[in-house]
């Protein structure tokens, strides 16, 4: 979805005589380099570990599509994992709007069974979550550990608009109403406040270009996710704590409130928003995905 150069993160202190005495770990090193006053050398006693080698179906969420995921993936690959990105119905280049949600869910469901994928870590974004929980109930055997990035977590019967504030889902079912193909697309004062809003007005706004209607029965359908929390697969949820795309408050949000019906589960925390991070420091999200996919 965001087909464009990554920017080069500084480091905080430009003047690196000033920097402080610490280890830096970068994501293209081969490991941790010592940094003080100036002098760059290694330390072979704080290298950090070799990775554990993982394979990754990134599943993307509502509003987005394949390429949501490729800087992330760029990064994991680079690290040495294997990473697959799977396009689901309604999305992307299909120019049908008229999907379900089974049918959402069965075209990641057919990728993973079309190429035989076993002892993946299968990670879901935003809508996502609904996604990979009932994908997660056709195939839990070949499944290594489910990873929640900001993702619904819906209970038995419930559909992705049952969770949103009252406010968003009228906004949203007047853009419906307002439709000729049953779409919802995001205005951009809605999208820049809820999904970018860590990302400056000209990121936002380049992002927002790529943004194209999101079929909306999906998000209205009630789903049976019985056999869901009677899948005995690992899980971790990823919370990127200036994420604004759902409020915060009791009974709102993303942790505890959604990740919580997990169950036991690893729990990530970052610093970032809904979407800005894929592309402006897809290397920090690739560490996130890397921990909570790990043993």
């Amino acid at each position: 979805m965001f087909p464009y150069p990554q920017e080069i993160h500084q480091s905080p202190f430009p003047d690196y005589r000033f920097s402080p005495r610490d280890y830096y770990n970068s994501p293209y090193s081969e490991g941790w380099w010592y940094r003080n006053i100036g002098a760059i050398e290694t330390d072979e006693r704080y290298r950090s570990p070799a990775q554990q080698r993982l394979t990754f179906v990134l599943v993307h969420g509502s509003w987005a599509d394949a390429h949501f995921w490729d800087g992330v993936a760029a990064v994991l690959r680079r690290q040495g994992h294997t990473v697959y990105t799977p396009e689901y119905a309604g999305h992307g280049k299909d120019p049908n709007k008229n999907v379900t949600h089974a049918m959402v869910t069965m075209s990641v469901v057919d990728f993973i069974m079309k190429l035989n994928l076993r002892n993946f870590i299968l990670v879901g974004h935003s809508f996502g979550g609904s996604v990979i929980q009932k994908a997660a109930e056709q195939v839990p055997d070949r499944i290594k550990r489910l990873v929640f990035w900001d993702a619904f977590v819906l209970r038995d019967g419930q559909s992705v608009a049952d969770e949103l504030p009252p406010q968003t889902r009228q906004g949203f079912e007047q853009l419906r109403a307002g439709s000729k193909d049953d779409t919802i697309m995001l205005p951009f004062p809605l999208f820049r406040d809820l999904f970018v809003n860590t990302a400056t007005l000209e990121e936002a706004r380049r992002m927002y270009e790529s943004v194209i209607p999101e079929p909306a029965r999906p998000l209205f359908e009630k789903l049976d996710l019985k056999a869901f929390y009677s899948v005995p697969v690992p899980k971790s949820y990823i919370y990127f704590f200036q994420d604004n795309a759902l409020p915060q408050g009791e009974g709102l949000g993303w942790n505890p409130h959604m990740s919580t019906r997990l169950g036991q589960f690893r729990l990530i925390v970052g610093d970032g928003d809904h979407f800005t991070d894929t592309r402006t420091r897809p290397d920090m999200l690739a560490k996130k995905l890397y921990e909570a996919g790990r043993d």
